[in-house]
Formats: structure tokens, C-alpha cells, sequence
């Protein structure tokens, strides 16, 4: 990713970083967006620290003029966005019964309509520039099958498989890859009380088949094959990253 210009929302925590911090260190320019301003200082100097160069940017994507000021920004920096990451996302156990509307919008507007918004902003730039691109939306096996107290994520990481393909069937003829990347359970923030407590954590894993938990940088990885010219016949897919869980949830 020598030279790439990548823009990675969410970037500040958990996947987002080790995305991050992956491309960085593959040789791109990243820019990393959230709405703590503490966090992403924490990553932008531990990606300095290792020689990479870093634009930090504060923004909510569910809003649209905070969203066009942010690409604005990495344009006026570096004059192009080669790669997009959509990471930013939420995520709020409640039973279906009890989700208000509230909450509902709230996953929606920040996992769906952010992707949205962000995508068509960055994807517009790269059909202005003529140029060739790839978009990562950060998906989950939840939107391919579901769990329990988990339906407002549920709904929005499937629209966001369908959205990944609706952008690759449109884009391809104009040089750009959309893909989704559906992790499993992985070890971030949100998965934190869980992996904390141990008889439920004893239990998810028995959903795993290769029976641990996925760590940021695992996915990290399969982020940089899909950034890559190494994925370059590759759009419209959802890869899933996952330990197997799928074969179960399924």
C-alpha cells in the first residue's frame, strides 16, 4: 500500500486502529476520524512513533456536513483518497422489545446511513479525480445471520452487505471495489464485559469452532488484502473473518 491515501472512520479504537496502524505501516498515508478527541491523539502519535504519517479528524458520520468537511480536510491535505475504511459503528444489546425508537435510529443512522454518507462522499471524489479506488465497509456475521438483543445491529450490518453490493454493482465500471468485511467476535471495547465475565465468555466460545477470540489485528489483515491489489478481482463480496462462527450462527 506504498503511497496509498486511506481514510479510515472509526479509526481511533479497537479494529479501526489496527487497521490503522497495518496500513501505516504497509507504506500508506491514513487519515483516522472519531468523535474523541484523546483517543485519536493516542493513535495518531503511536503511528508517528512507528514512521507513519497521520491526519487525525474529528467527526460524527451520521451527519452530513461534518462528513463532507471531513473528506474535505484529507483532500486539502493529500489531494486524493485512494482507500476508504467505514468502521465506525455502534453496538447496544437490548431485547427487541425493549429497543426504543430512539436507539433504533441512533444504530441505523451511525452503522447504516454513516456508511451511506461517507461512501458516496469519498466514491464521488474518486470518480471527479478519475481514478481507481476501494471502499472497506466494516460489516459483522450479524449481518448475515442473527443473534438474540441484537436486532436495530442486526438490520443495519445487513444493510450494509446490501449496500457494499449495490455499490459494487454500480462502481465497478468506474474503477472502484466495494467489499464488506464481516467479523466475528473479536476483542474491542464492546466486547469487553463479556470477554470480562468468565461463564459467559465460556459459553460464547463454544460458537466458535476454532474456540478464541478474534483479535483487531486479524482483521486488520484481511483489510489490507482487500485494500490491496491483492483482492483486485474482488468487489461486492463479504468476507467473513470469523473462526467459523458463521457455520453455527447459520
Amino acid at each position: 500500500m506504498e503511497g496509498k491515501i486511506a481514510l479510515i472512520t472509526g479509526g481511533s479504537l479497537g479494529i479501526g486502529r489496527a487497521i490503522a496502524q497495518r496500513f501505516a505501516w504497509e507504506g500508506a498515508k491514513v487519515a483516522i476520524s472519531g468523535r474523541g478527541s484523546a483517543a485519536l491523539e493516542e493513535a495518531a502519535s503511536f503511528i508517528r512513533e512507528q514512521g507513519g504519517e497521520v491526519l487525525i479528524l474529528e467527526s460524527d458520520v451520521q451527519d452530513q456536513v461534518q462528513v463532507h468537511r471531513m473528506v474535505d480536510d484529507v483532500l486539502h491535505k493529500w489531494g486524493s483518497i485512494d482507500v476508504l475504511v467505514h468502521n465506525a459503528g455502534i453496538n447496544n444489546p437490548t431485547p427487541f422489545l425493549d429497543i426504543s425508537e430512539a436507539e433504533w435510529d441512533r444504530h441505523i443512522n451511525i452503522n447504516l446511513k454513516g456508511a451511506f454518507l461517507v461512501s458516496q462522499r469519498v466514491c464521488r471524489e474518486m470518480v471527479k479525480r478519475k481514478q481507481q479506488g476501494a471502499v472497506i465497509l466494516m460489516s459483522s456475521v450479524n449481518g448475515l445471520a442473527a443473534e438474540a438483543d441484537l436486532a436495530h445491529y442486526n438490520t443495519s450490518k445487513g444493510g450494509m452487505n446490501l449496500l457494499a453490493m449495490s455499490m459494487a454493482l454500480e462502481l465497478a465500471p468506474l474503477g472502484i471495489r466495494v467489499n464488506a468485511l464481516c467479523p466475528g467476535f473479536i476483542e474491542t471495547r464492546l466486547t469487553k464485559p463479556v470477554i470480562d465475565n468468565k461463564q459467559a465468555i465460556n459459553d460464547y466460545l463454544k460458537s466458535i469452532p476454532m474456540g478464541r477470540v478474534g483479535q483487531p489485528e486479524e482483521i486488520a489483515d484481511a483489510a489490507v488484502f482487500l485494500a490491496s491489489e491483492q483482492s483486485r478481482y474482488i468487489t461486492g463480496h463479504c468476507l467473513v473473518v470469523d473462526g467459523g462462527q458463521i457455520i453455527k450462527l447459520s
